[in-house]
């Protein structure tokens, strides 16, 4: 009896050791999940993995939806290693809220990243933030702008940012950045809308010549389609900007339909139109939709960038637009580029429509980042 009651207290021990470190695992792990994740990263193959930082932020086109998907293609087919980065509220940390202008967390990724993929709209952010964008940009490293990059940034005139040469209004001391980031870097800012804005499509045409770069692998005229309609541009393209695919503006054969995903429109719309809702030629000549260019911000290295205007996360839908964007990240990491890259869906992606959303919207909707997975 007596060796048994030490044995007893021992095993006595054990138990409530084993129990409070089990409560102490269930604390670490509630804690865990109890930490909303404030961006997405998707794994690349191997150590050697080029690491692409994709940043999203556009109220209109759903750049939220697009670019995770982007992402998931160049992780899965590709073995890129991927980091997307969201709009969100400093005090709703986890939630997308894509009207929010002023802050985008993570964004210290781009210190070891290979490769920027911007498609914000007309973002203020804070000088802590922009610096990461303005230290990449002058390390020389390759661009991506898509859609609205080309006005990704804004900032009011009496603003105090030190970086408000990058807004799209700009026209301050800092000559060489008037037309901010979109100018200096991408070749374009914002100038209108060509095409009639939700009723006439892009069909992509490509460019004579543009087949030497790679770009265009695994792509015909037609493949890259868009029912975000052709934005205008200043011609010729800035510096050395090479146009690789150029918009067709394109009517719709069927009717108008706010509830459809294209709007009513389809990639089987084929007939070339002649003037948009303000009685605008078009087409004579057809707007750049995809062009390349190097840049150089002041004070920092030549680097590549690589422009489009098309890639609304409806756009996203089509085969040949998804691989028009593959292709542009392997020709600005300076990559082979596939003859015709692997460039399927990864999971369901059911993205919605293009527009502007209300501000009570994205309180409501509760879009947790995670979800975008």
């Amino acid at each position: 009896m007596r060796n048994i009651v030490p044995l007893l207290l021992c095993l006595v021990l054990l138990a409530c050791g084993q129990k409070k470190k089990s409560d102490s695992e269930q604390a670490d792990t509630k804690n865990i999940k109890d930490t909303p994740e404030q961006w997405l990263t998707f794994e690349g193959s191997g150590t050697n993995a080029k690491q692409i930082v994709l940043i999203s932020g556009d109220e209109e086109y759903r750049s939220e939806e697009a670019l995770p998907q982007l992402a998931k293609i160049l992780s899965k087919h590709h073995g890129f290693h991927c980091t997307v980065l969201f709009a969100q509220e400093e005090s709703k940390p986890g939630i997308v809220n894509a009207n929010y202008l002023n802050n985008i967390p993570g964004l210290e990724a781009l210190e070891t990243a290979d490769m920027m993929v911007i498609f914000t709209r007309f973002r203020a952010l804070p000088d802590e933030q922009m610096k990461y964008i303005d230290d990449y940009l002058r390390s020389g490293k390759p661009v991506m702008g898509i859609r609205t990059a080309t006005h990704a940034f804004n900032f009011a005139k009496d603003s105090l940012s030190n970086f408000r040469h990058y807004g799209n209004y700009y026209e301050g001391d800092k000559t060489e950045w008037e037309g901010g980031f979109g100018r200096l870097v991408l070749g374009e800012k914002w100038i209108n809308h060509h095409g009639h804005h939700k009723h006439q499509s892009t069909k992509g045409i490509i460019v004579e010549g543009a087949a030497e770069t790679g770009i265009t692998n695994g792509i015909k005229d037609g493949d890259v389609w868009g029912a975000s309609d052709v934005y205008g541009v200043r011609l010729p393209l800035s510096g050395d900007a090479q146009p690789i695919i150029l918009g067709q503006v394109t009517n719709r054969k069927g009717d108008y339909d706010e509830s459809d995903i294209f709007f009513g429109m389809s990639p089987d719309d084929d007939e070339p139109a002649t003037v948009n809702d303000k009685g605008v030629k078009l087409n004579d000549p057809m707007m750049p939709v995809t062009w390349i260019k190097s840049y150089q911000i002041p004070g920092g290295k030549k680097g590549k960038a690589f422009t489009t205007t098309v890639g609304a996360a409806n756009d996203m839908l089509i085969e040949g637009t998804r691989r028009l964007l593959v292709n542009g990240v392997y020709w600005a990491l300076d990559m082979t580029i596939p003859e015709k890259a692997d460039v399927s869906l990864v999971g369901d992606y059911h993205p919605t429509k293009f527009e502007f959303r209300e501000e009570a919207y994205w309180p409501e909707r509760n879009m947790v980042i995670e979800s975008l997975r």
